[in-house]
């Protein structure tokens, strides 16, 4: 879409802050090491390449790990919050998630294999790092489902799906998704065993992608 990759061109060096040129430089996207060193599973990272393909910017195909208790985490634009069972962020890493947020920051989050027990830890530690903020649902005619790909539902297994966002100052901040958001047909040795996965995860994970580099 030659229209977004001239957007991206006027706005991404103010997305990426000073003395960085991402129209040039390689942009790595963070998957986050939290709690007690967890992490992401097998989400499927995909989804980076076809961003790179639709955007025509440089964007690495295989994600970092990012310490959410390090200030590494400020160096990248685009961060994946997943994983499985239950944990606690110390208090370290609540104060640079809201720091990371609050700054332009973005977040793609969701539960490995669907599972509740880490949505149900996602929930409550986002509100502990959090306050004042909620998650919402986010309406169809955002943004950021046209930013790239232009889509007009979500599906679970044939059912009707949405996504939840934390808006910050009018920006969202952070989607995530109760059901997944892993491109389990791309992800390797990962089956999802008894996961909802949502059908169009790899096209709301591009525009994710572009959408944290334009805000």
């Amino acid at each position: 879409m030659k229209t977004l990759l001239f957007f991206l061109t006027l706005l991404v060096a103010r997305a990426a802050g000073p003395g960085i040129d991402m129209t040039t430089e390689t942009i790595h996207c963070g998957q986050l090491v939290y709690g007690n060193n967890q992490t992401a599973i097998c989400f499927a990272e995909k989804f980076l390449s076809v961003a790179a393909s639709e955007t025509g910017l440089n964007i690495a195909p295989k994600f970092i790990n990012i310490s959410l208790a390090k200030d590494e985490v400020f160096t990248t634009p685009f961060c994946i919050f997943t994983g499985q069972d239950d944990f606690k962020l110390s208090d370290t890493e609540k104060s640079n998630l809201r720091r990371y947020l609050e700054n332009g920051g973005f977040m793609l989050s969701s539960p490995g294999c669907s599972e509740k027990k880490w949505n149900a830890a996602f929930r409550r530690e986002i509100a502990l790092a959090m306050p004042g903020y909620e998650l919402k649902e986010i309406p169809m005619d955002h943004e950021i489902f046209s930013t790239v790909n232009r889509i007009k539902s979500l599906s679970v297994k044939g059912s009707p799906a949405h996504l939840l966002g934390l808006f910050v100052n009018g920006r969202l901040a952070l989607v995530h998704s109760p059901e997944g958001l892993n491109d389990a047909s791309n992800a390797q040795g990962c089956c999802c065993c008894g996961g909802a996965e949502i059908a169009e995860a790899q096209k709301v994970n591009v525009n994710a992608v572009a959408y944290s580099l334009l805000h």
